[in-house]
Formats: C-alpha cells, structure tokens, sequence
C-alpha cells in the first residue's frame, strides 16, 4: 500500500479545528448537446486547502471554449478545512456524475491538498476503475502514479515557483514542470490547461488556450462559508451593475435578487458583458455578516462564482472573528482568485498606499488574500498584522489599514495595472467588501 504525505501543508494543519466535512454538490448544468460531449469524459475538479470550487472557474471557462459541454465539467467542494477527506463522498459526488452523463469514467483532478484527496481516491481498485485519467496539481511528492497497483494514467504539473508544494516529479506519470508559476498559477494557469486538454485528448492540443468572449454570457455559483464551504440554503443574493469609476450602484433596487438552494446554488443569471458588478450575499443565518463582492466585467458565461460568508466557528471563524465592527470604518478584503499578490512581480495598491511589498506579500507567503481593517479602532494606519493573523502566514494575511466612512468616496484599488473602485461602506451596518481581481 503507497503511503499518502502531505508534509508541506502540516505548518497549516496544526492549527486546524477538526470538523465534520461540507456537503459535496454537483452544479446544475443543462444537459450534453452534440456528439462531441458524447464522446469525451467528464472532467471533476478538487480544490485544495482553505479553497473552493471557484479555483477552475478560469479552467472551466477554456474547456467550454473547446467545445466542452457543460455538462461534463464538474467541482467538487469539500471542507478542507476539517483536516480529513472522505473518499465516501467523493466515491459518491462521481457515481451521481456517470449516472448523469451516462459515462463509464470521469477525468480526475487535484490540486495541493485536492491532490492528496484524488491520490487517494485512486488507491481503492474499484474506485481508480472509474477514473480514465489522473492529474496530481502543485501538490505532494508520490513514488508511482495513482492506484494501488500504479494503473490511473497519471499526470503530475508542479512548479518551480511553487512556494508550497514546489517542483515534484512522480516516477512512471506524465511529469510536467513550470517554470515561475505560483501555487495558485499552476492550477489556474493557462499553461496547465493546455497540459490539461492534451491528456485528456490523445495528445491533441486546443483550438485556444483562453477562453472566448461572448456575446450572451450567464453567472452562477454557491453561497457558502469561508474554509468549511458549508452551503447557505436560502441566502438572498442580490446583484447590483455599478458605475466602473466609484464602484457606487447604478439603482437603488438590485437589477436581478435570486435565492440559493439547498446545496448553496444560486443562478444561472443572464447579465451583461464587460459591465462591473456588486454581487452582496445576505445569509439567513442570525449575526453573519453581510457580504458585498465587487468583480471585474465578465466575457465568458461562468457557473463558478461564489459568494463566501464569514463562519463563526472553526479556523476561518476563529482568524476572521476580529474584524472590525463599527461604522467608524470599512473593512476590505482584497482576493487576487487565480494567483498570489508577490513582491517583485506583482503591484498591488489600496488607496494609493503599495500592498505588494516584501513584508506583506513575500513569495514565500502566497498571499491570495489580504483583509484590510483598523484594527485598533484608533482611525490610524500602521500596517501591522493584527490579532490571530500572526499565526498563518501563507495565503491569508491582514493589515491594519484604517479607511474613514464619515463621508463617502470610492476606494481606489490596482493590480498589475487593472482597477476597481468600492465604495466606503460601513461595517456594521453595510457589512464587509471584498474586491475580486480574476
């Protein structure tokens, strides 16, 4: 029997609650349309630690790009947080994929800790039979490729850049090797896509590597927590269109109010275009806060948006319990969804003070998340790391970073030269903002 390690995540696990697993849904999509779809496997991807299914939004969109049905592309949320993976769920979340599709076998993806979870997976021989292909993504070294007697075509991409799982190779797979992409990039990344569609394809490279720009595009996703990726049954999500230069909202009724089912699905929506939006979750839960995204104009329909509340209880609830609560300010959480924010490489500036700095953004961090607050509710700004931050220094971090709401403005935000703007909205009364950079 090959042993499982995850060694390069047990700086983060040892402050990890343990708790029972999130529910694992599929999303609803329509059903396979052309022969095309009949003939290729459905693809299941598996996120890593403190992450979500919307880490392949981007992967998604470029396999639909390529003539994928939506039907055949699948994310599997799981509480990685809980510090365990239970195959069970799995082993069932793909048996309701073959029912549905009609297919014998799915395309397997992992990634970081996802990795070890699919690794698994494949060691049970029953199990690894319905697997056609295996990808092990920035993720822990193996000996062999997956299955218990090595038989799971397997392909590994790791990265040299990779500050977490660094650059592996496993003996007997198909082992590809970045140069400079991040822990993040290496899942999200272009070059892995195309990696990707050839090992799922005979080889046969795609028609594009991005994804294509359409004319009428739709979004939808899940509400669910932070971490534990626990469904909101029932949460309102209201989606306003916002002026692209203050982020303020161009009526004072939502354009489109939906509601998210029991597995946290809301959605699909037609919106439009290149147009900037403000998505605010509201949870039915008594004391969450209320949650406002600001995103970047959408190009390409995305079924992978998610709208993440802060928990009360667990790890993301115990680090994020200190965030500022009072409407003498704002608080900002910056998300950069498909790689880190590093010094050196990368420019991140908040109301024209520079985030991207050694001390806050190292590479050795991989910093995808940056919560921006006062933390000593003296309306000052110091930059330091506030309360239970100082003890997880790799993808999340805090700074404290006072911004006023006495009177209104827009928040200037910049990232490797794009732009949004959120409006100062109070805390307590508003809830929390959180612009994403795709």
């Amino acid at each position: 029997m090959k042993i499982f390690t995850r060694s390069n995540f047990l700086h983060l696990l040892l402050i990890v609650s343990i708790l029972s697993i999130g529910s694992c849904c599929k999303k609803e999509t329509p059903e396979p349309t052309g022969d095309n779809c009949k003939t290729l496997h459905p693809v299941i991807f598996i996120h890593g630690f403190l992450a979500s299914g919307d880490t392949w939004a981007n992967q998604v969109m470029r396999f639909t790009s390529n003539g994928y049905c939506d039907n055949l592309l699948y994310a599997y949320d799981w509480n990685s947080v809980g510090g365990s993976s239970d195959q069970a769920l799995l082993d069932k979340f793909i048996d309701t994929v073959l029912a549905r599709t009609g297919a014998t076998q799915v395309d397997l993806v992992g990634h970081s800790a996802g990795g070890g979870y699919g690794y698994g997976y494949c060691e049970d021989t029953s199990r690894a039979k319905k697997v056609a292909h295996y990808v092990h993504i920035g993720s822990s070294a193996q000996t062999s490729p997956a299955g218990l007697n090595d038989e799971v075509p397997t392909m590994n991409i790791s990265s040299a850049g990779d500050a977490v799982a660094g650059a592996t190779t496993i003996t007997g797979a198909r082992n590809i090797t970045l140069t400079d992409k991040d822990h993040y990039q290496v899942a999200t990344s272009e070059e892995t896509f195309t990696e990707l569609y050839k090992f799922f394809n005979g080889g046969t490279a795609p028609a594009t590597s991005s994804f294509t720009a359409q004319n009428e595009i739709t979004v939808s996703g899940k509400a669910l927590t932070l971490g534990e990726n626990l469904p909101h049954n029932g949460a309102t999500i209201h989606i306003y269109e916002v002026n692209p230069d203050n982020g303020s909202r161009l009526s004072a009724s939502p354009n489109f109010t939906l509601t998210a089912n029991a597995q946290g699905i809301w959605g699909p929506q037609k919106i439009n275009t290149n147009t900037k939006y403000e998505f605010e979750v509201i949870s039915n839960v008594s004391g969450d806060r209320v949650i406002h995204y600001y995103r970047e104009g959408f190009t390409h329909t995305n079924p992978l948006v998610y709208l993440r509340t802060i928990p009360t209880s667990g790890l993301a609830g115990t680090l994020l319990g200190g965030l500022s609560n009072n409407d003498n300010q704002s608080v900002l959480a910056v998300f950069t969804a498909n790689q880190a924010t590093t010094a050196g490489r990368d420019s991140l500036i908040v109301d024209n003070v520079v985030l991207s700095t050694a001390a806050i953004t190292p590479a050795s961090n991989t910093i995808i998340a940056i919560f921006l607050y006062d933390a000593n509710n003296n309306q000052t700004s110091d930059y330091t790391v506030p309360g239970l931050f100082t003890l997880l220094n790799t993808f999340l971090t805090a700074r404290d970073m006072y911004f006023q709401t006495s009177s209104p403005y827009a928040v200037p935000l910049r990232f490797n030269g794009r732009t949004l703007h959120v409006p100062n909205l109070k805390s307590q009364t508003d809830g929390v903002i959180v612009a994403v950079f795709d």
